[in-house]
């Protein structure tokens, strides 16, 4: 992990302390550190504001040298994120604002991990892969295989399972389980 991510990692956590909010990493960076080779420069968090304002939350980002990319109130309303840049390493950073329920538990369950001398919570590797099944994007279902594939001796299939299923029925959606499980029958032909 470059350095410039933990100094970015820094700074986002020293924001959250401040606003005594709590936060996960996801997205490309999580699956990087559960053994996805995956290049890419950006972060993705999801943040739980609960009553505090959107601007608190830019404001503390801002004495932690963030900048909003899209100064748009009405863009980050209707998206729940608030993309930035860190200044000082030019890394761009997504921040999702949480909801009630799925990011709940993923929150309560995210594992705090050393990233370079830096504690960052991050989304487990199961919530990880029901996110990037949720998202669908060819990109997101190969982090998915190769997750899979990497860490098939420490992973709860039957739990990614039951949470699928569950969304199916909330959703009213019938393709989530079947999209896993074809990414992990990918992911048993991978040599890892």
């Amino acid at each position: 992990m470059p350095q410039s991510d933990a100094e970015v990692y820094t700074a986002l956590g020293r924001a959250f302390e401040a606003l005594g909010v709590r936060w996960y990493l996801f997205g490309a960076q999580a699956a990087i550190l559960y053994g996805v080779t995956r290049f890419t420069e950006d972060i993705d968090v999801t943040v739980e504001l609960g009553k505090r304002p959107t601007r608190a939350l830019i404001d503390a980002l801002a004495d932690e040298g963030f900048k909003v990319r899209i100064a748009d109130d009405a863009f980050i309303a209707n998206t729940r994120v608030v993309p930035l840049v860190h200044m000082s390493t030019s890394i761009p950073v997504d921040v999702v604002l949480s909801g009630p329920g799925l990011e709940e538990v993923f929150l309560d369950a995210a594992i705090p991990t050393d990233v370079d001398g830096v504690s960052v919570p991050v989304a487990r590797a199961e919530d990880l892969v029901v996110m990037k099944v949720l998202a669908a994007r060819p990109k997101d279902l190969e982090d998915v295989v190769v997750l899979l594939a990497v860490r098939k001796n420490a992973f709860d299939v039957a739990q990614v399972r039951r949470m699928l299923m569950t969304l199916e029925e909330a959703l009213d959606q019938n393709d989530l389980v079947s999209v896993f499980e074809s990414c992990l029958k990918r992911s048993l032909r991978l040599k890892t």
